[in-house]
C-alpha cells in the first residue's frame, strides 16, 4: 500500500507506531521509511507520485479535491503571471519620470467611482504622514512582491500582501458595471490561490529555504509557523 507524503519532507506520523525516516532525494520518485511497531520493524515504500488529492476542512463541512498531473504548472504560471506584472508594474513606478503620489487618486478618481470605502481610503489622502506611507509602499510593495512571486520566495507572505493590495485596488476602483467581480477581484482570488498551492515549493526557492538544516532539523520543522510565510 502506498503512502503520499509532500516531495522532500520527512515523514513524521506517530499516532499508531514510531516512525524513522529516510529523507526523500530531489532526484528520485520513491523513498523508504522504517515503521517500528512492538517488537517488529516493517520497511514501506513510497511513492511520492501517487496521488494529487487535497482537502480541508472547515466547521463541519469537508471537501475532497483530486489535481490533475498538470495542475503543478498551471500553479506555476499563476505565480509567474502575477509576479511579472506587479515586478512590472513597481519598476514602471519607480522608475518613472515622476515620483509616485496617490494623492490625486485618492482625493478625486476614489470618490467619483463610488464605493463603500470612499470615506476610508481618503483618509489616506488627507493624511500627510498616512499618504507618505502609501506613496512609497505602492510601487516598492509592488516590485517587492512581484520578485518574491517570480523566484518564488517568500511566496505566502508575498501573495498575502497582494491579496490585501489587490483588495484596496478593488474597493478604490469599484468598477461594477458588469457585477462585483471585475478584474481586481480576481487577481485578488489568483494570489489566494498561489499561497493556498504553496506554489513557491513549484521551481521555487522555498523549497530550498524550508530545508535549510539548523542543527540537523529542517528549518520547516523547527519552525513551523514559517509555513504561513514560506512556500
Amino acid at each position: 500500500m502506498y503512502k503520499y507524503f509532500p516531495a522532500n519532507r520527512r515523514i513524521r506520523e506517530k499516532p499508531m507506531h514510531q516512525a524513522s525516516v529516510v529523507r526523500f532525494s530531489p532526484n528520485e520518485n520513491h523513498a523508504l521509511f522504517i515503521c517500528c511497531h512492538r517488537a517488529s520493524s516493517h520497511l514501506y515504500k513510497v511513492n511520492k507520485m501517487s496521488t494529487n488529492t487535497f482537502q480541508s476542512k472547515i466547521g463541519g463541512l469537508t471537501v475532497t479535491g483530486k489535481a490533475h498531473s498538470l495542475s503543478a504548472w498551471f500553479v506555476l504560471a499563476l505565480r509567474l503571471m502575477m509576479g511579472f506584472a506587479f515586478t512590472y508594474a513597481g519598476v514602471e513606478k519607480v522608475l518613472g519620470p515622476e515620483a509616485f503620489n496617490a494623492r490625486g487618486y485618492l482625493m478625486f478618481a476614489v470618490p467619483e467611482n463610488g464605493g463603500p470605502a470612499v470615506g476610508f481610503l481618503q483618509l489616506f489622502a488627507t493624511n500627510d504622514l498616512l499618504l507618505a506611507f502609501v506613496n512609497v509602499a505602492v510601487p516598492w510593495g509592488e516590485l517587492a512582491i512581484g520578485l518574491a512571486l517570480v523566484f518564488g520566495v517568500l511566496t505566502r507572505f508575498a501573495a498575502f500582501w497582494g491579496a490585501v493590495m489587490m483588495l484596496m485596488f478593488y474597493l478604490g476602483n469599484w468598477d461594477v458595471a458588469h457585477g462585483v467581480i471585475n478584474g481586481d477581484f480576481t487577481y485578488m482570488l489568483v494570489f489566494l490561490a498561489v499561497a493556498a498551492f504553496g506554489a513557491g515549493r513549484i521551481l521555487g526557492l522555498d523549497s530550498y529555504i524550508e530545508q535549510y538544516e539548523i542543527d540537523g532539523e529542517p528549518l520547516i520543522e523547527k519552525y513551523p509557523m514559517l509555513d504561513y510565510v514560506l512556500g
